[in-house]
């Protein structure tokens, strides 16, 4: 497993930039550069099993670990989804097993620091190091068009 960070500098306040990652239109629209059609169910409260997937019914089974509103949210992936049937106790689980993605809001200003830290298995690293900041580009421009 790989760690990796990504930083951005968006101009909007903190609270426009989380509501743009986490409610679920705008989600829909800066994850479309990982797979077209990405979504969730399920709550961001802290404790609360959310699905990450796709179209096809892949994706990711997460817990979120912690939730400090506007400043910090931490997800821990717990297991696949294969087509919409959770997995978590096989080979191909276990590589993603327990990964961490999270988010860290930081004021600068009138603007937000935004860093994302993700780990990811080797065989993913370059398709993270190639969409992460497509992704991002993306989060900015819709954060600094206006609140979600």
């Amino acid at each position: 497993m790989k760690h990796l960070r990504y930083n951005t500098r968006i101009d909007s306040s903190p609270e426009v930039v989380w509501n743009t990652l986490f409610s679920l239109p705008t989600y829909r629209v800066w994850t479309a550069e990982f797979c077209e059609g990405s979504t969730f169910e399920g709550s961001w409260e802290e404790g609360t099993r959310m699905r990450f997937f796709i179209p096809d019914g892949s994706g990711m089974v997460s817990v979120i670990a912690e939730n400090r509103p506007h400043r910090f949210l931490s997800i821990r992936h717990v297991g696949l989804l294969k087509e919409g049937v959770e997995v978590t106790d096989s080979e191909e689980a276990a590589v993603w097993v327990p990964a961490h993605e999270s988010y860290t809001l930081s004021p600068a200003g009138p603007s937000t620091d935004l860093t994302v830290d993700v780990d990811a298995p080797e065989d993913f690293v370059e398709f993270m190091e190639d969409t992460w900041p497509r992704a991002l580009a993306k989060l900015k421009a819709l954060s600094e068009a206006g609140p979600a």
